[in-house]
C-alpha cells in the first residue's frame, strides 16, 4: 500500500484564501490519484478558513465520491477550529451537489 503525507504547515500556518485553496487542491488531486492513502497533516497549522476548506477539500467531491475520499485520505493534527470548518465545508458542498442530482 502506497501512502504519502501532505504537510500543510509547509504551505502556511494560516490557510485562509479561496485562491490558495484552489492551488492546493490542484496539487492534491494527482497525489490522491497516485497513492492508496494520502494523509493530510495539519500539525502546526493555526487557521483553516471556511473559504480555504471549501475550495481545497469540499470541491474534491467534484472529482471523487465521499466514500472514495474517506477510503483514500485521512486528516491528522487538526485543531478544533480547523476540524469544524472542514466538516462544515464538506456538509455544505455535499448538500449543494445532492440538489443538482
Amino acid at each position: 500500500m502506497k501512502t504519502t503525507i501532505f504537510y500543510f504547515k509547509d504551505i502556511n500556518e494560516n490557510l485562509g484564501t479561496r485562491q490558495l485553496g484552489k492551488e492546493v487542491r490542484e496539487k492534491l488531486i494527482p497525489i490522491i490519484d497516485e497513492n492508496d492513502k494520502t494523509i493530510f497533516d495539519f500539525t502546526n497549522v493555526n487557521v483553516v478558513s471556511n473559504s480555504f476548506a471549501d475550495e481545497c477539500f469540499a470541491k474534491l467531491l467534484l472529482n471523487y465520491s465521499l466514500s472514495q475520499l474517506k477510503q483514500k485520505t485521512t486528516f491528522v493534527g487538526l485543531n478544533d477550529f480547523a476540524k469544524k470548518n472542514i466538516s462544515i465545508a464538506f456538509k455544505r458542498r455535499a448538500q449543494f451537489l445532492s440538489c443538482l442530482s
